[in-house]
């Protein structure tokens, strides 16, 4: 079971937690991009991306027997911070879609590019199936 880390008078976070404590088998999932499973990008939008992203980081997880409930940590690579606040709401339907409501400790992080050209996110996480 995971052990939700919010210290006493802090403003709860919203969409993720500040700390996750768990104890178990530990899955570490590799960055994930928008791409499907041969490799082929089906679309440029940043949401659309963000929706495969997170179904490929849970097909990867199914292959350890985990779920997205599993998930303690995720780490967002994106390549345009405006276009990631300007789609808030969209990866906000897309991630509950695909996570539920699930929030695990994250981070959020703009980079100058990704290895993949047509890659707007790469998302890479951290699972612990409890034992």
């Amino acid at each position: 079971m995971h052990t939700i880390l919010q210290p006493p008078g802090w403003v709860q976070p919203k969409g993720y937690a500040n700390g996750i404590a768990a104890e178990g088998r530990l899955v570490f999932v590799g960055g994930q991009i928008g791409w499907n499973s041969q490799n082929r990008f089906e679309t440029d939008d940043l949401v659309e991306q963000v929706r495969q992203t997170l179904r490929n980081v849970v097909e990867v997880l199914a292959q350890a027997g985990a779920g997205p409930e599993h998930v303690v940590t995720m780490t967002w690579y994106l390549t345009d911070k405006k276009d990631y606040l300007n789609n808030l709401a969209g990866i906000g339907r897309a991630y509950r879609e695909i996570i539920g409501r699930h929030f695990p400790a994250m981070a959020a992080v703009e980079v100058t590019a990704l290895v993949e050209d047509r890659a707007k996110v790469e998302i890479q996480a951290m699972a612990v199936i409890p034992k």
